[in-house]
């Protein structure tokens, strides 16, 4: 397939309810940071030609500048979020017209590895898509109404973000009409016709949505520049 473009798109719409703030989650201080900061810094390290596009809500614009200053970024576009996530990815992909490979990620999950960003690029690269996922530590039962039973933990995994496509598979992908069933960019590239490749995920790639988990980015983050990463 040879070199291609690379477009991140970084989706942070959330208000951050659960996390008891009235600032949004993905600005509030992480090591002396806002949180998206840590998330946009991953991307760049991983890739000096990424293109970023961040998803924000239109209110928050002037945190995104702030963001793109700190970061020496001048170039990185804001885009204005949608009423769903999938609206949201839509608009992020709106103008994108040239061959590339196409990151959608949660600006919420600030704890990927350069690494894992290089891992679906080349991928995506090879097979059309890239999904990280993990496996489930814990027993997991299937409930129907007031009925459970046990299932094979072995035949799940948890699913993570940077899903990664290549443009062709991605932008027909989200040219169908809206499905409430569409939860992340993997099920709309499985309805459209096209295989979901999984790819090994990372335990720390967590998703910010409570205070605890602020409490565990920080001592992630720690350990991290005491160990130099």
């Amino acid at each position: 397939m040879g070199l291609r473009k690379k477009i991140a798109i970084i989706v942070a719409g959330g208000s951050g309810t659960r996390m008891g703030h009235d600032t949004p989650k993905q600005f509030l201080p992480l090591s002396g940071q806002p949180l998206l900061y840590h998330t946009l810094r991953v991307f760049l390290q991983a890739y000096d030609d990424i293109r970023i596009r961040l998803v924000l809500p239109m209110q928050h614009f002037s945190y995104g500048e702030q963001l793109a200053a700190s970061l020496h970024m001048p170039d990185m576009e804001l885009v204005a979020g949608g009423e769903t996530r999938f609206h949201s990815v839509q608009n992020g992909l709106c103008g994108v017209d040239e061959p590339s490979v196409i990151f959608v990620h949660d600006g919420v999950r600030p704890l990927l590895s350069t690494r894992l960003v290089q891992q679906c690029y080349e991928h995506a690269l090879q097979n059309g898509s890239a999904v990280p996922a993990i496996p489930l530590k814990d027993s997991i039962r299937e409930v129907k109404g007031d009925s459970n039973r046990s299932v094979d933990r072995s035949s799940y995994r948890i699913i993570q973000t940077p899903q990664t496509f290549r443009s062709e598979i991605l932008l027909p992908a989200f040219a169908q009409v809206f499905d409430l069933q569409f939860t992340d960019e993997a099920t709309v590239v499985e309805r459209s016709g096209h295989p979901v490749y999984l790819i090994e995920g990372e335990e720390e790639n967590i998703k910010i949505t409570r205070p605890l988990d602020m409490l565990i980015a920080e001592k992630i983050l720690e350990e991290r520049m005491r160990n130099g990463k």
